[in-house]
């Protein structure tokens, strides 16, 4: 039989005859390897070694730990201590990084030490990232804290719909692309703007960035901080305009009509109340619709409850009778659907009566799908489509915050009392997003993402109209599989499957005092991702 032939030729060969493999080679411990080594290798690729290089040297790792632990099992600290510890792992993180009998003191202490290095970390990245850049994107998001200890800890507006908890704010500051560059966290109730003057410091101040264009929503770069922050400080910006800004600009320049448009869909302006910047307004018929079909069913749903509340005045038995009783349940369906503004009320001791104000309607209706961006920008620097563009780019930011939030880095829940622990858990978050974002590049043939998201974007007729997917998005989409037939993946499910790539501690009797650590062999998905990233798994010093 072959199989004797083969063990004759390793005897002939000096080798050992044994019973069985299992007599003389055993597994002590098998641990996920694969995802630990995508994510160290690419956070060590991406700079994470420099961040951390003035830490303390019995820090160092540990801050690797915590950087890489977030990526692939974002947890409490007390959670990643025991993925780390040699007792208790479920990754070979701890072993790779020689960190598996650390004690959960020593990650807070690493904690604080980051704390204290992001303002350097920061300026380290901007440096990377920003100079040359002319665009910077910046939003805010909330999130609610477990507990009620922590100074930052405030009820405001919640972006989670958590009305009832107390939460911090922070403000997210990314290049054009979406890398992110900075993070501040502000107590609960700080508002969007009051947040902007902070921000533009930091940039000229601490990373030294003279001019640079601030792209924002109309929520948080408001006419107020254009003329208080922007201004003073030679700034430029890309924003929008709210409602009655629209409004008040319609009236100005006369009903803005759709044959206005071209077929591009923007129509540039300017106005005597937004002196030295330029407006592009910008209509999207899909948009209209949508608003037009919105507003009919709300008015609908609003008469529907109304004609209730006018039916129980009207019933023989205990009839609904009071002016004050009927106006309180009234205000309960005018809070419910917000058409307050598009119905005027009659309401007497036994009655209820109302009627839409069609004028109201069909001047809101004049302006249905119109959005107008605002920049101060020169059209030589920014023409009208690339204004459009850049303000849209603010869906980077918000891409990042799904990621932080809920997707990948899980932010919450924030079991950190202290203030600056809170912000250091932020922050760590944030540097994660960063690598990623690194990563999420280099895996998009392996991901949903679309790879050829530019050159769609550059085939639509007016960057006004909604982002389309490629062709070969579609095609992906459509079979599931990439290119070479592979599986596709989002990027939590590829780190789940490059997991299953183990790292073996072994122990032979031939040799009682060496300990062999093997890795499994690749799958074939599994080598076209570390393939992609430019990695081999079982180099991971």
């Amino acid at each position: 039989p072959t199989e004797v032939i083969e063990g004759l030729k390793l005897l002939l060969r000096g080798g050992v005859a044994v019973p069985s493999a299992e007599a003389v080679f055993s597994v002590e411990r098998s641990l996920p390897h694969g995802h630990v080594a995508a994510v160290l290798g690419c956070a060590r690729g991406a700079g994470a070694p420099g961040w951390f290089a003035s830490a303390p040297k019995e820090l160092q790792p540990l801050l690797m730990a915590l950087l890489v632990a977030r990526v692939i099992a974002p947890a409490s600290k007390l959670a990643t201590h025991r993925l780390l510890h040699d007792d208790t792992a479920n990754s070979s993180l701890g072993r790779v990084l020689g960190v598996g009998q650390c004690r959960a003191e020593e990650l807070y202490a690493a904690l604080d030490w980051l704390h204290d290095a992001q303002p350097m970390i920061e300026r380290r990245l901007a440096r990377q990232h920003l100079l040359g850049s002319t665009l910077v994107l910046y939003d805010l998001t909330s999130t609610w804290l477990t507990g009620r200890c922590c100074e930052l800890a405030a009820r405001g507006h919640s972006r989670d719909g958590k009305r009832d908890d107390p939460q911090i704010v922070f403000g997210l500051i990314c290049t054009g692309q979406g890398c992110p560059i900075a993070v501040e966290v502000f107590p609960g109730n700080t508002a969007d703007p009051a947040t902007v003057a902070a921000q533009v410091a930091k940039l000229r101040e601490r990373f030294g960035i003279q001019h640079i264009v601030w792209a924002g929503d109309r929520g948080m770069l408001t006419s107020a901080r254009i003329e208080q922050v922007l201004k003073p400080q030679g700034m430029d910006w890309v924003s929008s305009l709210r409602s009655p800004q629209i409004a008040q600009l319609a009236a100005e320049h006369g009903p803005l009509q759709p044959s206005l448009f071209d077929e591009r869909n923007l129509l540039e302006l300017t106005s005597e109340h937004f002196p030295g910047e330029r407006l592009v307004v910008c209509r999207n018929p899909l948009l209209a619709e949508e608003r037009a079909r919105k507003r009919g069913e709300l008015l609908a749903a609003t008469e529907a409850d109304l004609a209730k509340i006018a039916a129980a005045t009207r019933r023989e038995r205990q009839p609904l009778r009071g002016e004050q009783a009927i106006a309180l349940r009234v205000g309960r369906v005018i809070e419910r659907f917000h058409m307050a503004k598009h119905i005027e009320l009659s309401i007497t001791d036994d009655t209820l009566t109302w009627q839409r104000r069609n004028d109201a309607i069909a001047q809101e209706a004049a302006l249905d799908g119109l959005y107008v961006i605002r920049t101060s920008v020169s059209a030589q620097q920014l023409d009208a489509a690339a204004a459009v563009a850049a303000y849209k780019s603010l869906s980077h930011v918000e891409r990042a915050f799904r990621s932080i939030k809920t997707v990948d880095l899980h932010v919450r829940p924030v079991f950190h009392y202290n203030a600056q622990r809170v912000r250091a858990h932020v922050f760590l978050c944030m540097l994660a997003y960063y690598v990623e974002w690194h990563m999420r590049a280099r895996l998009k043939p392996m991901l949903f993402d679309d790879e050829h998201l530019d050159e769609a974007s550059a085939s639509r007729a007016s960057p006004v109209l909604k982002a389309v997917r490629s062709e070969q998005a579609k095609a992906k989409d459509a079979s599931k599989t990439a290119e070479d037939g592979l599986p596709l993946h989002s990027f939590r499910t590829l780190l789940q499957d490059l997991g299953t790539l183990a790292y073996n501690v072994t122990h032979t009797t031939l040799n009682p005092e060496a300990q062999i650590v093997l890795t499994t062999r690749p799958t074939p998905l599994q080598a076209k991702a570390f393939e992609l990233l430019g990695l081999n798994p079982a180099c991971t010093q």
